[in-house]
């Protein structure tokens, strides 16, 4: 069986996670926390980065949540996130680097560093204007993905897609996080709520990070 090297609040991880769910790959969960560096973990990539999927019996090692998925896009057919033509699958991949790359450097890293890593690792205050600089640019983001709903029924069109999971996966460690304002976003509200109420979701909202507790809100479909 694949085991997943993962922490719960890494979203790579997450989006990994819910690709597997909506695909039906059966695997296991291994917690890492790759500030730990641990040697066993560097062993399997020397960059401590989580996620890392392993399959002793075929000798396999993925690294890379890019690399994951577009493994399974490859050589599973059930449940494609990358569908379409070659246009169509082009414009879910720019999305998941924007996702990945702007909302994770604008707004997720910087929570994840000032109220998780700052609180379990090195026992640090949080820097309130670091804080109040992600909560304001992760208003510009819900504004983008409100835009891109007002035009197409998934983010990145017709269909379900890996764009989707990737958004989802960034904006849950957020929220997690108390840095969401969801208030005045009813085209994203309304998606992740369908988002949330998906299997493949249910299992993330249910888990938690030591000492860090979510929002009230952060499990409810419908926000209240």
């Amino acid at each position: 069986m694949w085991q997943l090297y993962q922490f719960p609040l890494c979203p790579f991880s997450r989006k990994v996670r819910l690709q597997l769910g909506e695909k039906g790959i059966a695997h296991e969960l291994v917690r890492e926390n790759p500030w730990a560096n641990r040697d066993e973990f560097m062993d399997l990539n020397p960059a401590g980065q989580t996620p890392v999927l392993v399959e002793e019996s075929k000798g396999l090692v993925l690294i890379d949540s890019n690399a994951i998925c577009e493994y399974f896009e490859e050589t599973v057919d059930r449940a494609p996130m990358l569908a379409g033509g070659a246009a169509a699958r082009a414009e879910v991949r720019r999305l998941v680097a924007w996702f990945d790359e702007r909302l994770y450097a604008d707004v997720v890293g910087p929570l994840m560093e000032e109220r998780m890593k700052k609180r379990l690792v090195s026992r640090d205050a949080p820097d309130t204007r670091i804080l109040r600089e992600a909560m304001k640019t992760a208003n510009a983001h819900l504004d983008y993905i409100d835009y891109l709903l007002d035009h197409r029924r998934w983010l990145g069109g017709p269909v379900l897609s890996l764009a989707d999971l990737t958004a989802a996966a960034h904006l849950s460690v957020a929220d997690y996080l108390g840095g969401i304002d969801w208030r005045g976003h009813k085209q994203t509200t309304d998606w992740y709520s369908v988002m949330k109420s998906r299997p493949s979701f249910r299992t993330l909202l249910g888990e938690r990070m030591e000492v860090i507790t979510p929002p009230a809100h952060y499990d409810k479909v419908d926000f209240f």
